[in-house]
């Protein structure tokens, strides 16, 4: 049954939206890996017995290729002349196309063992392997890697033989975000030095080693990744890494052919794990952050193919239309290309987990070698399918085959027939043809097989969520909307128990299914949701006909239809402002315009200050969302925006005589001490955000110019930052228990003021000044509606009791207890009033400033559009979770004001506790559901990325709404909310 209490429907609504949160992985994106294959290599000799792989994290293709205007010289100049020259003379390049999230362990995991890490995994963090796969340097004879410790260890710990990869790290602490990063790459190259050193040494176990054939040596440089997070990839910094590690690599070159006597059997491969935007940071599907530079070089590796003067070679776009490489073939690869590239140079097993496809471009060798190669390619893919296949006939109740493979000239073993058929005949390049046509083939089926379920599973999960919908407006409607004494008649219709019953049998029926099927134990959860909410709400058939005769029972029935109609468009518009942060705009000049127009004009005349300032304030925030997300580094607006608030905070201080309540009861001594302390506190945190305003950008200055942050700039702005933190939290919160009561607007310019120090310090551009105009746009928008609903009690002569001098009344008279309930447990849930339809008002109003919140200053469904270098004004030495920590808590700040506000309109609008946040907890999944269909795991990385991200913050947005419960609740406390003028006499009766 539905529970009678708020914390019954909250705990089922938390559990609900953080199992279904989970679907999208369950249905788009299951893991791609299988076990149990055979391992295939070519068995012909190899063109290479060694190769040589770098790494360059978090280089752009453009950056590398295209010329860089040096405004020193006023001349075009290569940032990297060792590999262009290599690329123009002696290779073959092109351009890497990652996946999302274009993170670090993921790129090299996509390069080195060739599949694409599934999403999901981005729960289980980014140091370590959730699962095991196969990988080129488990397959080679050894492995010797130099490199960060963040992904060296990864491929170690993977490798069937431990002994068989070596690992060379610089210390942790060494990523320090503070100074120029190339120091990491300077540190791989004298280390490599060192290796060369000790591998010379005649007869030694590392010299034998060396001279064996199928090695691998990779270096991992994470120098420029560090530059661009820190200066950008547009600085100097980053760009100069760039030539130091074209430099170093020239050097390690120049080794590896002077150590091996220049035999010509070294393979080389240059590449990168994933881009870097302008912001200087990457994890979504930006283009900038999905395409990397790929440069082969050595042992059998194809040379550039001479094209006819003033044509333009195959494979070049507008993307690569300025680089002046258009006399040579750009060749484009997926990234997980790149595994069985490496594979097949050096003579390895594929790994078995690729579903790289052998980009034979890419190889110097005999058409035998080719077609063997590519048949080799497709026995590893095949294998993956044939298990797949395996797996599902095993388990599922009708099973379906994939129609292409079972076709009778795609058979698989029709097709590798005819494929040796070819091999023999010496038709190489047919073979190669078939082959690649077996590989598209395979892929598809193992794309068919992972959205084997999708039917099935999109079905219950779309169920489920409009299931969630009705049984929750059906708990708002019993408990908030109806009276008391219809509320406490019987709403269970007498067919309940056979309703029950028939819930029961269907969800066993889904059991034996699942059971059968071998299914993960979250699709029985996700199973059991849609039977329980269907269920409950069919049992439930006379509180609907309850709401469908008080709907008949109106005298304007085309109302409420409008007011619903008009609810669903605007949160239709506000997922389409996912997409386009306009719209965003368009709504605040439409409040700014129309909202005063729609209220009487006795309310115009009364207020016009008031709609004045809302007018103008909601055109200034408008500009926000105009602009673009990416923006760079300006110091000089951190400081406006911190100075407008400090004044802002000065001006509240000097007015806060007239809202800083004394305390009852005490000696008028007392009395003075403590309104003096009430605001000596708002001058405090006024003062702080000065402070913060100018200590931000002073210390990001001499951390830049030092190279390093000192440490006492440090110490500095963590106290600014932690004082600043607490206070609202220790002065009139309900952390503290012995707090006196506070009047409402006391209340929110403390936490208006306070958090505002921790976000400009965590400031790099305009975001300090959009808080500003944010929070008095929250302000004003309380006065409107407080006016207004002081408004309709005068009309209707149900206002409540004026208190014309708060500290005259008794505080247990005035403060809001929001902990009451009424003893039946029916009727208007707690204290307070019913809902009514002027409400969805706003509860819509509340939801449009949460996504606000989200998309002011950024965009939350990218990951890479927020700084990373605001907190290095707290912590430079790489600590994901702590600047992960710092990051989230800046982005944040503006919703703990929007709770806070959204907490004092309930109580003012006299709601009950939870009423309203409770309805647009339940309507919001009205977006889930577009973005639930609207995910894409095919396309551009860009799009897919997008779809994940919209998703997951529409599913969390629900469990946020609930976290803005509970803050607005905590952070509010107990505070004294003056009513209307209107009902003086009315204060006598109380």
């Amino acid at each position: 049954m539905i529970p009678a209490s708020r914390n019954g429907v909250l705990l089922i609504g938390v559990v609900f939206h953080l199992i279904y949160l989970w679907s999208i992985f369950d249905i788009y994106f299951r893991s791609p890996l299988v076990h149990g294959m055979t391992p295939h290599k070519v068995n012909l000799k190899a063109p290479a017995k060694r190769l040589v792989l770098f790494v360059a994290d978090g280089l752009r293709a453009d950056k590398i290729y295209s010329p860089y205007s040096n405004v020193t010289s006023g001349e075009d100049e290569e940032l990297a002349p060792f590999l262009l020259g290599k690329l123009r003379t002696e290779g073959s390049w092109g351009v890497s196309h990652t996946r999302m999230p274009t993170e670090s362990r993921p790129g090299h995991v996509a390069a080195i063992a060739g599949f694409y890490e599934d999403v999901s995994a981005v729960t289980k963090g980014w140091k370590m392997n959730p699962v095991e796969f196969d990988s080129v340097f488990n397959e080679s004879r050894h492995t010797w890697s130099f490199g960060s410790p963040d992904i060296l260890p990864m491929f170690a710990h993977g490798a069937s033989d431990k002994s068989r990869v070596d690992t060379y790290m610089y210390p942790p602490e060494f990523e320090d975000f503070s100074g120029n990063g190339d120091r990491l790459d300077k540190w791989v190259f004298k280390r490599a030095d060192r290796f060369f050193e000790s591998a010379s040494v005649a007869g030694s176990e590392l010299h034998r080693a060396m001279h064996s054939d199928q090695i691998v040596f990779f270096f991992h440089l994470l120098g420029i990744d560090s530059n661009g997070h820190t200066f950008k990839p547009y600085s100097e910094e980053y760009l100069n890494n760039i030539r130091l590690i074209d430099q170093g690599i020239a050097r390690l070159v120049a080794q590896f052919e002077e150590y091996y006597a220049s035999d010509a059997q070294t393979a080389y491969v240059f590449t990168a794990d994933h881009g870097m935007n302008n912001l200087g940071a990457h994890g979504d599907g930006h283009p900038d952050n999905t395409r990397t530079p790929l440069i082969v070089w050595g042992a059998g590796v194809a040379k550039p193919a001479a094209v006819p003067a003033g044509a333009t070679a195959p494979g070049h776009d507008g993307f690569s239309s300025g680089w002046g490489l258009d006399q040579l073939e750009r060749k484009d690869v997926n990234q997980a290309d790149i595994a069985p590239l490496m594979a097949s140079l050096v003579g390895l097993n594929f790994p078995l987990n690729s579903v790289g496809t052998l980009p034979l471009g890419y190889l110097d060798a005999s058409d035998e070698f080719k077609a063997n190669a590519a048949l080799v390619n497709a026995l590893q893919v095949l294998e993956q399918y044939q298990v797949k296949h395996s797996q599902k006939k095993a388990t599922e109740m009708f099973f379906k085959p994939f129609a292409p493979m079972h076709e009778p000239d795609n058979m698989p073993d029709h097709a590798l027939a005819r494929i040796r058929s070819l091999i023999d005949s010496k038709r190489y390049k047919d073979a190669e043809a078939e082959s690649m046509k077996l590989i598209a083939r395979c892929l598809e089926g193992l794309r068919y097989f992972q959205r084997y379920d999708w039917l099935l599973l999109r079905s219950i999960v779309s169920m489920g969520y409009l299931g969630w919908i009705a049984y929750s407006l059906l708990f708002i409607f019993r408990e908030y909307v109806l009276p008391a004494t219809a509320a406490q008649q019987p709403y269970r219709s007498e067919r309940a128990r056979a309703i029950g019953v028939v819930g029961l049998v269907i969800f066993a029926l889904f059991a034996a299914m699942f059971c059968r099927q071998k299914s993960p134990a979250m699709y029985y959860a996700y199973a059991a949701f849609p039977v329980y909410f269907w269920t409950e709400t069919l049992q439930q058939t006379p509180l609907v006909q309850q709401a469908v005769a008080s709907y008949l029972n109106l005298s304007i029935r085309w109302q409420p239809l409008a007011f619903i109609v008009g609810y669903v468009a605007v949160l239709e518009a506000l997922v389409y402002a996912f997409f386009d942060r306009r719209v965003y705009t368009a709504a605040f000049i439409l409040l700014a315009v129309f909202w005063p127009l729609t209220v009487s004009a006795k309310f115009r005349r009364k207020h016009s200050p008031l709609l004045a300032m809302w007018a103008v304030f909601c055109t200034l925030t408008s500009a926000f969302t105009l602009l673009p997300v990416e923006r760079n580094r300006h110091l000089g607006l951190v400081i406006a925006g911190g100075l407008l608030i400090a004044a802002s905070g000065l001006y509240a201080w000097y007015r806060s005589a007239a809202f800083v309540l004394p305390p009852t009861g005490v000696s008028a001594k007392r009395v003075r001490s403590a309104v003096a302390f009430d605001r000596l506190i708002i001058l405090v945190e006024a003062l702080l955000v000065g402070a913060a305003a100018i200590l931000g950008p002073v210390t990001s200055k001499v951390t830049k110019e030092r190279g390093h942050l000192p440490r006492h700039y440090q110490l500095a702005c963590w106290a600014i930052l932690v004082v600043s933190t607490l206070l609202p939290l220790l002065h009139g919160s309900r952390l503290n228990t012995g707090a006196r009561d506070q009047h409402f607007l006391y209340r929110l310019v403390t936490i208006y003021v306070a958090f505002a120090a921790p976000f400009v310090l965590l400031t790099v551009s305009y975001e300090s000044i959009f808080y500003f105009c944010y929070s008095i746009v929250l302000l004003l928008w309380l006065a409107i509606e407080r006016a207004l609903y002081h408004e309709r009690a005068e009309d209707r002569l149900l206002a409540p009791a004026e208190q014309t001098r708060l500290s005259r009344l008794p505080s247990s008279q005035a403060a809001v207890d929001d902990d009451r309930r009424l003893p039946n447990g029916g009727g208007i849930a707690g204290h307070g009033r019913a809902l009514e339809l002027s409400d969805l008002r706003t509860g819509i109003m509340f939801l449009f400033f949460v996504n606000v919140a989200f998309f002011g200053t950024g965009n939350v469904a990218s990951l890479a559009s927020f700084y990373l270098d605001s907190v290095y004004r707290l912590i430079t030495v790489f600590d994901p979770f702590l600047m992960g920590v710092l990051l989230l808590f800046k982005i944040f700040i503006p919703f703990f004001l929007v709770s806070a506000v959204f907490g004092v309109l309930s109580r003012s609008l006299e709601l009950p506790p939870f009423s309203l946040f409770l309805f647009v907890l339940s309507t919001t999944d009205v977006m889930t559901v577009n973005f639930f269909f609207l995910v894409r795991d095919d396309g551009s990385w860009l799009d897919i990325g997008m779809s994940i991200s919209h998703f997951c913050i529409s599913g969390l947005f629900v469990l946020f709404t609930i976290v803005l419960f509970v803050l607005s609740h905590a952070l509010v406390g107990k505070v004294l909310i003056p009513a209307s003028s209107a009902s003086k006499p009315l204060q006598k009766q109380r």
